[in-house]
């Protein structure tokens, strides 16, 4: 059965679409008939009760300066709405969180995917937290004493800023690196929010493997490979995509995910792991079904949309 499908995103006409997941969730639905909508966050509208949007009629087509078609206004209550697509990346700041406060009212008329209220409570570098014993050695804070006693005890360090996304502003600090003082200042001046200093991996030069789960089981992966002048592995910042499978590991950590994930209505979600370690859960807007499949992976755009498909006909 035909779905009545909004997405609240980013602009569409600024989308890299060679890489963009939300774009191949849009291609898949359209392929199966649902119809399409589109608006950006700042056209949300909440009065008395109910949750409006101005919403644009969409159609896509997969052709690179010409992937959208975009219909008249019209404002509508987004309860009218069987299923809504949160997909607006980063930062995760107080307009992302009122999004999900105006988007938690839909329930259960709407589903909305993913959760917007288990969203708002799992924020990639705070929710993979809950699972210490996967992680390397990692400390959440603004404080000067712990950051420099946690550096004594483990050398080499990663900061980067709880809120940051993307690979910006991720630094490694070396257990001598005369730096550290001044990017401390620097931290302390620029972000408001507590920094993550984690263990420094050396396997990150082999990669840091994105892995994508579709309602808490493994869907695909892609393996992410710094470029040599750099420690970030994201393809955003120059990382190249390698096919991939699981070792037992990476597969022990997904098993270890699944039901959290589950329980929490995160349907699709993307995690980081290197060298066997799980650095982050990315629930906001995950990326990486397109390198999957082009590089010979599953279609997990088509597995998300079986898995919205079933949930709608309970």
């Amino acid at each position: 059965m035909p779905l009545n499908l909004a997405v609240q995103m980013d602009p569409i006409e600024r989308i890299n679409i060679r890489g963009d997941s939300t774009f191949a969730l849009l291609l898949e639905a359209q392929a199966r008939g649902h119809a399409l909508s589109y608006y950006t966050p700042d056209r949300l509208a909440l009065r008395g009760k109910d949750v409006y949007a101005t919403v644009r009629p969409l159609k896509v087509q997969d052709v690179e300066g010409g992937h959208f078609a975009l219909g008249d206004e019209r404002r509508i209550e987004l309860k009218s709405f069987d299923v809504i697509l949160m997909r607006q990346d980063p930062p995760f700041d107080l307009n992302y969180i009122t999004a999900t406060h105006l988007l938690e009212r839909l329930a259960p008329a709407t589903l909305v995917v993913n959760d917007p209220g288990h969203v708002r409570n799992a924020p990639e570098k705070v929710f993979v937290t809950l699972f210490p014993e996967l992680m390397p050695a990692t400390l959440v804070t603004r404080d000067l004493a712990e950051i420099r006693a946690f550096r004594a005890e483990h050398g080499d360090i990663v900061m980067k800023p709880l809120y940051g996304h993307g690979g910006g502003a991720v630094f490694r600090v070396t257990s001598d690196d005369l730096n550290f003082g001044s990017l401390y200042d620097m931290f302390a001046v620029t972000f408001r929010e507590p920094w993550v200093v984690q263990q420094w991996i050396p396997g990150v030069k082999r990669g840091d493997k994105r892995i994508i789960l579709v309602d808490g089981e493994f869907a695909g992966a892609v393996n992410r490979v710094p470029a040599a002048d750099d420690l970030r592995s994201n393809m955003v910042r120059g990382g190249a995509a390698e096919a991939t499978d699981l070792t037992p590991r990476e597969r022990e950590i997904c098993a270890r995910l699944g039901p959290a994930l589950r329980q929490r209505g995160l349907l699709f979600t993307g995690i980081d792991v290197i060298d066997g370690y799980l650095t982050e859960i990315n629930v906001t807007s995950p990326t990486g079904i397109r390198a999957i499949k082009k590089l010979g992976g599953p279609d997990i755009a088509a597995m998300i949309w079986d898995r919205i498909e079933a949930m709608r006909k309970r």
